[in-house]
């Protein structure tokens, strides 16, 4: 079979859906690999170095597995094909519903479960690994100041302060990234259990709910009540107001993004103390923030809603999310002769195949874990 690698549409896609590493990878279980010109430029891999790694350069539109970083356009995808990617199929049914009707395979990586033998797989963790560590870089570009304190003969300055919402993956990356700069990191979070982990990267867990009150899931976090977000706001007041940086990253799946930090809590924190809203796509934890853009509030605050934060270091980025695919394709190739098998009993295959056999298949069904899992509707993670 032939796998296509797309050049990506969407503006300001840097990424790409394979490496030339991950092309020989590819060419290893049997397939044959056909790259678009220039697919791979933004992300510095060349067009020779695809055909170095046993790849042709073409169209790839019409292959049989396209594999692209977010959905390309339909026209050239011909029916029977299968495609991978980031498909958003969450806020994206009508395109899922013309996947149908072409008669088009789509495997959306966002729907890989989170569970340990499909770890390979997470393109989501993959992801906010990297979105985490590249919000501090630009937090601390914005703010202008070093992040660690400093005792010198010309004076002494304090250490930078950073809260992060949320200790998911992009919240670990940001609180270890932020402490490695000698900054002074409090993080918070509705799941206790991730207070170790916190403590673990050099940070202070601030806990909100009273020992009892729980936001334990199946590695997310469920939506708490009114009673818990009315202690959450005190939380965030509080703090925010002495934070010179605030890093949040609390998602809901398939639903708006929660807001966390509301108008007046933004108008009381200090003149040029910066937010970084990694939910921006998702409609913003923050008050004020415009997706894909550095707002400047009256009060001097700076609100970076940038959604191209993995996307900032397109190399690596690139690399982890082509090993995703590898990862997926290997799964999905048992005898590893270029044929590509797809076993819906596998509840991992399952998930991710949102459209096959001309129906959309979304949401996923709930996956079987040993601990009580959160409703679907309910869940909250964090990136």
């Amino acid at each position: 079979m032939l796998i296509g690698v797309v050049r990506e549409d969407v503006a300001g896609e840097t990424r790409v859906a394979a490496t030339p590493e991950s092309v020989a990878r590819l060419r290893e279980l049997g397939y044959e690999v056909v790259v678009e010109p220039g697919a791979g430029e933004h992300a510095g891999f060349p067009d020779a170095a695809y055909a170095e790694a046993g790849a042709r350069t073409g169209a790839a539109r019409g292959a049989d597995v396209v594999l692209a970083v977010r959905t390309p356009p339909l026209d050239g995808l011909r029916a029977g094909a299968t495609l991978v990617g980031l498909l958003d199929p969450a806020h994206e049914p009508e395109r899922l519903a013309e996947l149908a009707r072409r008669g088009i395979t789509a495997l959306a990586m966002e729907a890989v479960p989170r569970i340990s033998r499909a770890q390979s797989l997470d393109v989501l963790s993959s992801t906010a690994n990297i979105a985490g560590y590249r919000a501090v870089v630009e937090a601390a570009h914005a703010l202008g100041r070093l992040f660690g304190g400093q005792v010198t003969a010309a004076g002494k300055t304090p250490p930078a302060t950073v809260l992060v919402a949320g200790a998911g993956v992009a919240g670990l990356a940001a609180i270890g990234t932020a402490g490695a700069l000698g900054a002074v990191v409090r993080a918070t979070d509705p799941r206790p259990e991730v207070a170790e982990q916190v403590r673990s990267l050099g940070g202070e867990y601030l806990p909100v709910a009273p020992a009892g009150e729980e936001g334990a899931g199946t590695g997310y976090a469920r939506e708490m009540g009114a009673e818990y977000r009315a202690r959450e706001a005190e939380l965030y007041a509080r703090e925010c107001a002495g934070a010179d940086v605030v890093i949040t990253t609390a998602l809901v799946p398939g639903r708006p993004a929660p807001r966390l930090l509301t108008a007046g809590t933004v108008a009381a924190m200090k003149p040029g103390s910066v937010i970084v809203d990694m939910a921006a796509a998702s409609g913003g934890n923050v008050a004020g923030t415009v997706p894909g853009e550095r707002v400047v509030t009256p009060g001097g605050v700076v609100i970076l809603g940038y959604t191209d934060l993995a996307g900032r270091l397109p190399g690596q980025a690139s690399r982890l999310y082509a090993n995703n695919l590898v990862a997926l394709l290997t799964l999905l190739t048992p005898d590893r002769d270029g044929t590509l098998v797809l076993d819906t009993d596998d509840i991992v295959q399952h998930s991710i195949a949102v459209v096959r056999a001309g129906e959309v298949h979304w949401p996923p069904p709930p996956v079987p874990v040993s601990a009580t899992p959160a409703p679907p509707a309910e869940a909250e993670r964090t990136a």
